[in-house]
């Protein structure tokens, strides 16, 4: 049986290339539906607070924003921390033209462009956080203090609270 090729994503080689350490998990890709980062979660083990999912959204530009999976972003919030009146999320169907990937698969790094990057503050208090590696069937985790510094990211309150 043929051996299964190791996935490689611009994010790995972005990373790699800066020397930033990560590790990569693999995890058989479903169908991107409702939840899907809740359900990326369980397949990977990795918690939902330590899981962040890839949001992306426009104001007066466009934006990146990290929270965790099983949270959702506050725009009011995101509004404040990035200096904009009123933010809203982009359309699904422009997400492969903005950033070079699909639904599912969008990783903070490594976009076509480099966009301004907002990160939960939660991310700080884990030694390791986990984003996207770019595809579906692959999470990255690396130091919250290395994405950050990778992403050149504004660590902020972004979630709604009950």
């Amino acid at each position: 049986m043929a051996k299964k090729k190791p996935i490689v994503t611009n994010a790995m080689r972005i990373l790699s290339a800066a020397k930033i350490p990560f590790e990569t998990v693999e995890y058989e890709a479903a169908e991107v539906g409702e939840n899907f980062g809740m359900h990326i979660a369980e397949l990977t083990g990795i918690p939902c607070e330590q899981s962040f999912k890839t949001l992306v959204a426009k104001g007066k530009e466009i934006m990146v924003v990290c929270v965790p999976v099983d949270c959702e972003v506050d725009l009011k919030k995101l509004a404040a921390a990035s200096g904009n009146k009123k933010v809203e999320m982009i359309h699904v169907k422009e997400l492969l033209a903005l950033t070079g990937y699909i639904r599912g698969g969008v990783s903070p790094i490594g976009m076509k462009k480099k966009y301004p990057t907002y990160i939960h503050e939660s991310c700080m208090s884990f030694d390791k956080a986990a984003v996207s590696a770019g595809v579906c069937g692959a999470t990255l985790l690396l130091s919250p203090q290395d994405l950050v510094k990778i992403t050149d990211g504004v660590v902020c309150d972004l979630i709604k609270t009950n």
